[in-house]
């Protein structure tokens, strides 16, 4: 009977992190020419971003950085916040990372010396 709770309770908390309001694909913002599409999933109990497709002024390539994460870890904070941290492909440097979802956006800051430099992007959910 136990084994059976255990595993009602497992599965109960994985269906709360499939439902995140966050989950589902994103596109970035332009970003030294390029953006991408970001597939956001449970990571444990928190959020992460993999790069999904990869876009140009031509069109989609095969970027090296598809398949990689660039949100990690975004730990949930209610009311549509998250923190964790983000990785920026352009310079190889992982910053502090804070998300804000808002309907179908979510603005999304990378922050350096603990919070006070932020630079942010706002992306928007792909139907």
């Amino acid at each position: 009977m136990k084994r059976l709770a255990l595993i009602a309770a497992l599965t109960l908390v994985g269906t709360a992190a499939l439902a995140d309001p966050i989950a589902g694909v994103w596109k970035t913002q332009p970003d030294d020419g390029a953006y991408a599409h970001i597939k956001m999933a449970p990571c444990g109990g928190n959020m992460c971003g993999t790069i999904a497709r990869t876009f140009n002024d031509t069109g989609e390539y095969n970027s090296p950085n598809k398949g990689k994460q660039l949100v990690r870890n975004m730990a949930p904070k209610g009311g549509g916040a998250y923190e964790g941290k983000v990785w920026r492909p352009s310079n190889d440097k992982i910053y502090l990372g804070k998300m804000q979802l808002n309907g179908n956006k979510i603005k999304l800051k990378g922050c350096v010396a603990g919070g006070l430099i932020c630079s942010s992007q706002t992306w928007t959910r792909v139907n």
